[in-house]
């Protein structure tokens, strides 16, 4: 057997009869029961002549038996849509055409033969139940003599339509040339066959259906159908071919009179190529601007080389991509300051609630720029936890400024060229991001937010934080110097406003260059105002809900934020209100409800069970409330202290707690130790006592010294037997002489005893600028006890026998 090179065998094993006189068998000498060959595409027509292609595998074996018959007749049947890979007896339809087999070849696992069509046959029955198939079969009349008017108004029909079908496909007309070589018009049944087997658009069960048709007229009547669908399909097919060269010939014909007509203008001088016109449009650029001498002289070197360069080469493009962004840049292009200290204050309420130190440096910077006539650059950074309106305020400041704003985030840059932009040498440099800025605004006065400048990262592609330094130092930027650019571009007068949510990552070098603005966390009050000022009428303006048919009171809003919106930001509580006008939202579209107020009582039903537990007081002999700075703002954070037993010496400590805390519990350990009797407790007490000191949350990690006194205060409560004052709360670093030491954070740790309703408070005396500084409302109710040792401590926390809370 041939693997498809060289020679292929013949597996019949010679030629059999051919032409057309092969329909005109007589149907005495066509055997009863025929080898079944399968088609899998479409039926095979009685006058049809072509070849087959089948598996060498599987029908191999039926091609041998029918090259043993004298006739080599086979009934050629299309397989079912079920039939799958193997098809069994019953996936044969039971209408195919007898054909006569010649030139069976085989090779690349296939069998190729050629069959001639000779008339239908119905299979009766099949004989066999594997390959190679053999079935007793019944031939079909094909009504060749049935020419009365109706049947010769079908074959009229047919041959307009195919006529209609000539011109719009050329290989029709070799199909017809060749069916009127063997066939004349008048024969309509092979007319029929030959209509049918010229449709490419009907599938294969359609044409079945044309074969299985017992009277002539019923299948002349479904081939019409098929050749007007082939008509339609021709006539679509033409017009979208049509439709397509005439719009390419439109824009060929187009494409060559606008070439001509560009040399026509050139030649008359009404018109300029691209690199003229580029040119021009870079000195047009430049004649509102006011480049600098080095910037006016680099562009006109630039222009020069410009000139000279082929418009195709890779140089060409290079050169003109840097004009575009140097002739681009706001050369002492500025927006007019609005210098109204009334109007900045009133745009900043209006956007936000608190934020007072924020609001006081922009009108202070407003109040300076009046009276020196313009409003010079500044370096803001506000430091405060997520959610409090840090981006937010930028946008707020370039309102009250009347600049335009600019913001991008420096999270994860780790790159230096995104800050000072690529080296020119090569095709995709680009500048940095503040050069991308101030093209973008298209003025030299911006105000400009760096967001997340605590999150800048390093690799070795190079440090952002360092290149930094010179854009935000206001004795360098006035000369910042791109590397994309290489000429030294003015910024002193962008308003710069970073944000970040802690300063421990931010180099001091850059810390240094900025002034800081601490945001603390909101109290509830604050909240409220927010929530019913801003985020509430924001969510309804987003659902496209009017405000009178879903409203909340204060009491709601005061019970979301105990119970569900505790962080020290707004973001929590903006979601919170979200899902509430979402499932409004729901009821109404439903028709449930056509108007909703929201009461305290409500918040479950639309916010399942209370996130947070109302933080209680933690009391008892050895238990003391600390303050607790964290990223998200102040917390409350109790300690505890207890005897183990009394047997030997020592001082265990468990909670998470960082190397920094754990000095300072052995430093409070030390001192209360070493003054145990002075400070009101038996002089013996922690020489025989192994003592367990523990603050809660253990799975949340603590450092920091400020919990000194806290754990130092929880150690002499559990010597002297006695509970602390209740609703006292206290911070501050303890050193092992008793000094105690400022501590950081006072604002939100305010907030968060203000929060668990601790309203005395045990503060470093070093810390009493810090108090005085903070609000009022903050202030309002508040006992505080400055301490500058930790006698003052013990005075402020354990009151006289007989006192309150002993």
């Amino acid at each position: 057997m041939s693997d498809g090179g060289g020679e292929q065998p013949e597996v019949l094993g010679g030629a059999g009869g051919t032409g057309g006189g092969t329909l005109a068998v007589a149907a005495d000498i066509l055997p009863s029961t025929l080898h079944v060959l399968p088609l899998t595409v479409r039926p095979f027509f009685p006058i049809q002549a072509m070849p087959i292609l089948l598996d060498e595998e599987r029908w191999l074996p039926t091609v041998q038996a029918l090259a043993q018959t004298p006739q080599r007749l086979a009934a050629l049947v299309l397989l079912r849509p079920d039939a799958g890979d193997t098809p069994g007896p019953d996936a044969f339809h039971a209408v195919g055409t007898v054909a006569r087999v010649h030139n069976a070849q085989r090779g690349n696992g296939r069998i190729q033969l050629v069959a001639e069509g000779i008339r239908r046959v119905h299979i009766e029955r099949m004989l066999t139940g594997e390959p190679p198939y053999v079935a007793r079969v019944r031939y079909l009349d094909d009504d060749t003599a049935d020419t009365d008017e109706e049947t010769r108004a079908y074959a009229m029909a047919i041959v307009s339509t195919l006529k209609e079908l000539l011109p719009l496909n050329p290989l029709y007309n070799e199909e017809l040339k060749a069916f009127l070589e063997r066939f004349t018009p008048s024969q309509p049944a092979f007319l029929t066959y030959f209509a049918a087997n010229l449709t490419s658009a009907a599938s294969g069960e359609e044409l079945q259906a044309v074969l299985e048709q017992a009277s002539l007229k019923d299948r002349m009547g479904r081939v019409l159908e098929l050749l007007k669908k082939e008509l339609d399909l021709a006539k679509l097919q033409s017009q979208i071919h049509r439709q397509v060269e005439e719009k390419l010939g439109r824009q060929q014909r187009e494409f060559f009179l606008r070439e001509q007509l560009k040399v026509i203008q050139k030649e008359l001088g009404l018109s300029k190529d691209d690199r003229t016109a580029d040119i021009e449009r870079f000195r047009e650029r430049l004649r509102a601007r006011e480049p600098s001498p080095a910037a006016a002289e680099r562009v006109e070197r630039e222009l020069e080389k410009l000139a000279i360069l082929e418009t195709g080469s890779p140089e060409y493009g290079v050169t003109r991509n840097y004009l575009d962004w140097l002739t681009g840049l706001p050369w002492g292009v500025r927006s007019d300051d609005v210098l109204d200290l009334e109007h900045a204050r009133e745009v900043l309420d209006a956007d936000h609630t608190g934020l007072e130190d924020v609001k006081d440096r922009i009108v202070e910077l407003l109040a300076v720029g009046k009276l020196r006539g313009n409003v010079t650059g500044s370096i803001l950074l506000l430091v405060g936890p997520p959610g409090v309106g840090k981006t937010s305020i930028g946008r707020s400041i370039a309102r009250a400024l009347g600049r335009r704003f600019y913001r991008f985030s420096l999270g994860g840059m780790r790159d230096e060229a995104e800050i000072k932009g690529h080296r020119r040498t090569y095709v995709g440099a680009m500048p940095g991001k503040f050069v991308q800025a101030l093209k973008d605004v298209e003025v030299a006065n911006p105000v400009l937010m760096l967001d997340e400048i605590d999150k800048v990262g390093a690799s070795y592609h190079g440090d952002p934080a360092s290149a930094l330094l010179e854009a935000l130092d206001p004795e360098q930027n006035v000369d910042f110097l791109d590397h994309y650019l290489d000429v030294r571009f003015d910024l002193s007068q962008v308003l710069f406003v970073c944000t970040a949510n802690q300063l421990d990552t931010i180099p001091g070098p850059l810390l240094d260059r900025m002034e800081v603005i601490r945001l603390s966390g909101y109290i509830a009050a604050e909240k409220v105002a927010i929530a019913r000022d801003h985020l509430w009428p924001r969510q309804l303006e987003r659902a496209g809900i009017r405000a009178g048919k879903l409203a909340i009171n204060d009491r709601a809003l005061g019970r979301l934020v105990e119970d569900y919106a505790r962080e020290a930001g707004v973001r929590g509580l903006d979601k919170q209100l979200g899902r509430i006008v979402r499932k409004a939202a729901v009821a109404f579209v439903r028709g449930e409800r056509r108007r909703i107020r929201v009461g305290p009582r409500d918040l479950e039903d639309y916010l399942g069970k209370p996130l947070f537990r109302r933080e209680r007081e933690s009391r008892g002999v050895g238990v003391v409330n600390g303050l607790a700075w964290t990223a998200l703002g102040g917390a409350t954070l109790a300690v505890e202290a207890t005897v183990v037993h009394a047997q030997s010496r020592g001082l265990k400590l468990t909670g998470q707690l960082g190397e920094v805390m754990r000095e300072s519990a052995d430093i409070a350990y030390s001192h209360v130790g070493a003054n145990v009797e002075a400070l009101g407790g038996p002089a013996e007490f922690f020489a025989s006592r192994f003592v367990h000191v523990h603050v809660p949350e253990g799975a949340t990690p603590k450092d920091g010294p400020s919990a000194g006194i806290t754990m130092a205060t929880a150690l002499l409560s559990l010597a002297r037997g006695r509970a602390v004052r209740r609703g006292l709360a206290m911070t501050g670093e303890l050193t092992l002489t008793g000094k105690v030491l400022a501590v950081g954070g006072i604002r939100e740790k305010v907030i968060a005893a203000r929060r668990a309703r601790l309203m005395e408070l045990v503060l470093p005396e070093a810390n009493r600028a810090d108090v005085e500084a903070l609000p009022e409302h903050l202030r309002e109710g508040l006992t505080v006890h400055f301490a500058a040792e930790f006698a003052d401590v013990e005075r402020a926390v354990f009151p006289p026998r007989g006192g309150r809370g002993g």
